[in-house]
């Protein structure tokens, strides 16, 4: 299974059936004279889809006024396609040249003329129609298009697109997360021996600053008893600056991040949560750290855990 970004852009145009007139009969052919022969242009309908991340399912739209009466169904489309993200939705009518403006037909002129003979005889200062008044008619005489089907097509060839988008993301978001990996895992082995160098080191500087102190004192103090208690306190220190467990913990969470991404499908906020602990364990390590190395690879382990925390917020 994939894994999928919540960031991405699709857009698609459904275009509408054309429109059949329905009075085409002998008895009224002009109606399908004026339709072209029975069909005119209609557009269609474009449509946009923004996404970017967020923490649950955020939807918003922007619907032509036509649309608002398509919004649960437009919800439902969405839901069913995407679990997170911030995702807005634009629909806007497309209309063809030609059925913008419409070619008059001699009949239609011939009605206009009659109207307008009979206004100017009852009122002769009335002004004559201009061109412009007379397409406007002519486009508000023809039928209307209905295109809540063709919005819900597009909305679905967006949705589509939008997915392939996110997945086509999610998969270079895998590749970047699969390389930070691989700089963890060889940090990780890098500290793996400089646990037991570090706790040898500090176990002897105990053993020598206990040997001075001694020879400060004099003889009151035996140099066997001397030496033990150097050695219980080396051994207690050694405790509290082992870090080989926080080491043995931060390679199973890795271990878990990349089975993740192999396994694909909604593992966003697994991944986040995996990538808090790893950030818990960096720290840790860069606390009990006793040696500057261990400080170095601590601070190296915190900048590639940030990095792939910017990525793991934009995955699904």
């Amino acid at each position: 299974m994939s894994v999928y970004s919540m960031t991405g852009f699709a857009s698609a145009v459904a275009s509408a059936p054309d429109h059949v007139s329905e009075n085409t009969d002998e008895g009224d052919s002009s109606t399908a004279s004026r339709a072209g022969g029975g069909k005119s242009a209609s557009g269609g309908v474009g449509a946009e889809l923004r996404s970017v991340n967020s923490r649950f399912l955020d939807l918003s739209f922007k619907l032509a006024d036509e649309f608002r009466a398509l919004e649960p169904a437009l919800r439902d489309l969405l839901t069913a396609s995407f679990k997170r993200g911030k995702i807005e939705l634009r629909l806007q009518p497309q209309r063809a040249a030609d059925a913008g403006w419409p070619t008059p037909q001699p009949d239609q002129l011939h009605t206009l003329a009659r109207l307008e003979g009979t206004v100017q005889n009852w009122l002769p200062k009335a002004t004559p129609l201009s061109v412009n008044e007379i397409l406007n008619w002519c486009r508000s005489a023809a039928p209307s298009v209905k295109l809540e089907d063709a919005a819900l097509e597009s909305a679905r060839q967006c949705i589509e697109a939008l997915k392939e988008a996110r997945e086509r993301e999610g998969a270079r978001l895998v590749g970047i997360l699969k390389d930070k990996l691989k700089g963890l895992l060889a940090l990780a082995e890098q500290a793996t021996p400089l646990v037991p160098l570090a706790v040898q080191r500090q176990q002897e500087r105990f053993v020598q600053k206990y040997q001075e102190a001694l020879q400060a004192v004099g003889g009151s103090v035996t140099p066997e008893a001397a030496q033990e208690r150097a050695l219980n306190e080396a051994a207690a220190y050694a405790l509290r600056i082992d870090v080989d467990e926080e080491l043995q913990r931060l390679k199973a969470h890795l271990d878990e991040i990349g089975r993740l991404l192999k396994k694909g499908g909604e593992v966003g906020k697994r991944l986040d949560f995996l990538i808090q602990e790893l950030h818990r364990e960096a720290n840790t390590l860069g606390s009990k750290a006793a040696a500057l190395e261990l400080t170095q690879i601590s601070v190296e382990m915190k900048v590639l855990i940030e990095q792939m925390r910017e990525q793991v917020q934009n995955i699904e």
